[in-house]
């Protein structure tokens, strides 16, 4: 059982904390942003929390949304969406009010009233980025999750590896591909990603869920892929692929203030005719690819990608969770590749699994989650 939060107190007296569940919103992982949201609203107690479900649609429109959790899930390879048939919401910028207010068109907007917490569960750009985390430090609204800064370097894949490097983290190599260096000249553009070696894998470099990412196996295709990534970020990053073992590590602060926890190591194995983790092995059914929770691995390799995931978490100012992924090279090395800082958080999704298995239920996340938001001033900090 979960303990009751301290009681925010409204001009009504006590009364339980208010949680908005944003979810949605205008980047390409728009559906799993849903899918997660239903998994996180299906568990929010609601003896102890009163819940706000807010979308986001694709064109960016914020709505109240009656969709029932059953809803928001990929149900016969249907993803689901945020629909933009909801009474408009609008968030003031003013942390005197902390206010959400809807509104239509020719009416005196009414108030919902204070919201105590905000639960983002958007994926990628417009949300994921730094930029809702932006706006809720603006209001004054408390919320899930890192910080501005540090949103916004771990969805940039360019700065992410910068950090890393600058604090002695080891990364594969890389370069980016700018939309200047590909526009004006494709072909001294192609000559750099040679210098990696083949193959290579081509990705946006601002987005997430595998989504526009191409394994290349030779400059025939590089230019095909660049286009692909290109459709979803005009910068590309370009990474040498790595022969290892991919895992993964969760990472969450500590109630009471200690450093950050991990979870168990997980690794990921990927069947089915797939040559890398892509978004149909991710997310579809019966796509083959299998989870070790926790992985077998030698205790000095798994304390050393724990050691790593902390180090990750805390060169970068993450707070609140992390998910840290790791290439294990067949010569024993652990190298970092990405921090994912709202990693997908469905039951099934590798996070919440890698917590189950350390002895922390879903719906236990999800209040700790709550509660370390509650806990946690917006501003300098």
């Amino acid at each position: 059982m979960s303990a009751q939060p301290d009681q925010p107190t409204g001009s009504g007296g006590t009364r339980k904390p208010r949680v908005a569940v944003v979810f949605g919103g205008r980047s390409s992982e728009h559906a799993i942003s849903c899918v997660t949201a239903g998994s996180v609203l299906a568990v929010i107690d609601p003896q102890v929390y009163e819940v706000i479900p807010i979308g986001i649609s694709r064109a960016g429109r914020w709505v109240l949304s009656g969709t029932s959790p059953e809803q928001l899930a990929i149900t016969d390879g249907r993803l689901p969406a945020v629909e933009d048939t909801g009474a408009a919401v609008v968030l003031a910028a003013d942390p005197t009010s902390r206010e959400l207010i809807t509104a239509q068109p020719g009416a005196v907007p009414p108030a919902l009233g204070e919201v105590d917490v905000v639960f983002p569960l958007l994926h990628g750009p417009y949300g994921e980025d730094g930029t809702l985390q932006g706006l809720l430090e603006l209001a004054g609204i408390p919320y899930v999750g890192s910080g501005v800064l540090s949103s916004a370097v771990a969805m940039d894949k360019e700065y992410m590896k910068k950090l890393f490097v600058a604090t002695g983290l080891p990364v594969a190599d890389y370069l980016v591909v700018r939309p200047r260096d590909w526009e004006r000249d494709k072909v001294a553009a192609a000559e750099r990603v040679a210098a990696l070696g083949w193959p290579v894998f081509v990705k946006p470099a601002r987005a997430g869920s595998s989504i526009g990412i191409t394994k290349v196996a030779g400059p025939q295709q590089l230019s095909a892929a660049i286009e692909t990534a290109r459709e979803w970020d005009p910068k590309v990053l370009v990474e040498a692929a790595v022969v290892a073992r991919e895992l993964e590590c969760g990472v969450l602060d500590s109630l009471d203030g200690d450093l950050p926890e991990t979870s168990v190591v997980a690794e990921i194995k990927v069947r089915g005719g797939h040559e890398f983790y892509d978004f149909e092995a991710k997310y579809l059914p019966d796509e083959g690819t299998e989870y070790d929770v926790p992985a077998d691995l030698p205790s000095e390799v798994a304390d050393e990608v724990r050691r790593l995931a902390v180090a990750a978490f805390q060169a970068m100012g993450c707070e609140g969770l992390a998910r840290v992924d790791f290439f294990l090279r067949p010569d024993g090395s652990v190298t970092l590749n990405e921090v994912n800082t709202m990693p997908g958080f469905t039951p099934v999704s590798m996070f919440p699994v890698m917590w189950r298995e350390s002895g922390v239920s879903y719906p236990e996340l999800v209040d700790r989650l709550i509660k370390l938001a509650l806990r946690r001033p917006t501003g300098l900090r």
